[in-house]
């Protein structure tokens, strides 16, 4: 079977193997059957090791949902009712995280701070002396409205301190750079199949430290997003309480196989050659890089058009879609820039036949402009 490749240069879904692909079709089989069972248990296990998860510590859970399912999981399940959760917002997804926990009316406490700012680590520890009961820290790695990467360490290191959990969403970042859970003194991280583990859709879950998921037992406000539930399902029954994507597992399964064999630093390298290809290929055609190099992700970025008055985002987006090429609309209100990401089974050679696409359409504008004065 011959499949179409287009490069998604967007953070999600992105460009899969064939091979992953391929791990779709298989027999039909019910979710119960050993094979099956047997195949689900090895992936949890897996997942554990992109983040060095020691397997007596932490444990891995999963939904059949978005990352949002998995993110609204976490913190539905597991605040006491008589604590804050504390949310780093430095962006859209920062701020999905309060609207979820606003509608489940979870005390929360906001920490705002621009995109192109650095979180404050003082300012997160006054809130934390100032409001004893704030039972857990939440924030994402990496924003990918705008391509900046966040620092855990040292906030994992407060909550270590204080004595509250630490959640992280790390959607974008997971297997794309290097995350070590007990270094960063992690209680719950969260993603999904379908970003840098190079899956498909439909697959979340949230690798939680056991001592504190014990803890949160009772406290789930959703019925279908019971974090411990589906913990304790997967544990004593070896499945889902609800039906899973059977198939999802089976290519997350081959793509875990393709991660480990490239290894997380192999990825790391291969995506930061892609990233550097794509930063310069843009500076080239006149393009900005408006996201500061000291806190990137080097997985996301966002670009800026040439000064360019007749800027049409959908026009560039259908060129280069026709092309075979993705590229993302802007998440923040900053005029004439759009999104580029290098995550997935994408290669240097597909960079540079992108900008073989970008630097045919800026010549056509550039021609038309002209023609136009004449």
């Amino acid at each position: 079977m011959t499949i179409k490749r287009n490069i998604l240069l967007n953070p999600g879904p992105v460009t899969t193997t064939d091979t992953v692909k391929q791990a779709l079709v298989v027999a039909d089989i019910c979710h119960r059957e050993v094979e099956f069972t047997d195949l689900m248990q090895g992936v949890r296990m897996d997942l554990l090791k992109v983040v060095n998860a020691d397997p007596e510590q932490y444990t891995s859970i999963l939904f059949a949902a978005s990352g949002t399912g998995a993110v609204e999981a976490c913190l539905s399940s597991v605040l006491a009712s008589e604590k804050k959760v504390l949310i780093i917002n430095n962006g859209p997804y920062g701020q999905r995280m309060l609207d979820i926990a606003r509608r489940y009316h979870i005390p929360s406490l906001e920490y705002q701070v621009d995109y192109d700012q650095p979180i404050a680590i003082t300012e997160i520890e006054l809130l934390l002396i100032q409001n004893n009961n704030i039972g857990a820290v939440a924030m994402v790695h990496h924003e990918t409205s705008s391509g900046i990467l966040s620092s855990l360490r040292p906030i994992g290191e407060l909550c270590h301190k204080y004595g509250c959990e630490f959640i992280v969403d790390a959607m974008s970042s997971f297997a794309g750079v290097d995350i070590d859970v007990e270094r960063e003194h992690i209680d719950y991280i969260i993603s999904s199949a379908n970003k840098c583990l190079q899956g498909m859709p439909g697959l979340a879950f949230v690798i939680a430290k056991k001592s504190a998921l014990m803890q949160s037992k009772g406290r789930a406000r959703s019925f279908y997003f019971d974090l411990h539930q589906q913990f304790y399902a997967l544990e004593t029954q070896r499945e889902m309480p609800f039906t899973p994507p059977v198939q999802i597992i089976y290519a997350l399964r081959q793509a875990l196989n393709e991660f480990l064999a490239e290894t997380l630093s192999g990825r790391i390298e291969r995506y930061q050659r892609n990233y550097e290809l794509l930063i310069k290929g843009f500076a080239k055609l006149g393009f900005t890089c408006l996201t500061p190099e000291d806190r990137a992700s080097h997985l996301l970025a966002i670009i800026r058009f040439p000064g360019d008055q007749s800027y049409n985002f959908d026009e560039f987006h259908d060129y280069l879609f026709a092309a075979g090429f993705t590229i993302y609309p802007k998440k923040l209100s900053i005029p004439n820039t759009f999104r580029v990401a290098c995550l997935g089974a994408i290669e240097p050679q597909d960079i540079l036949r992108f900008f073989q696409s970008v630097a045919t359409y800026m010549l056509k504008k550039t021609t038309q402009e002209l023609i136009s004065h004449v």
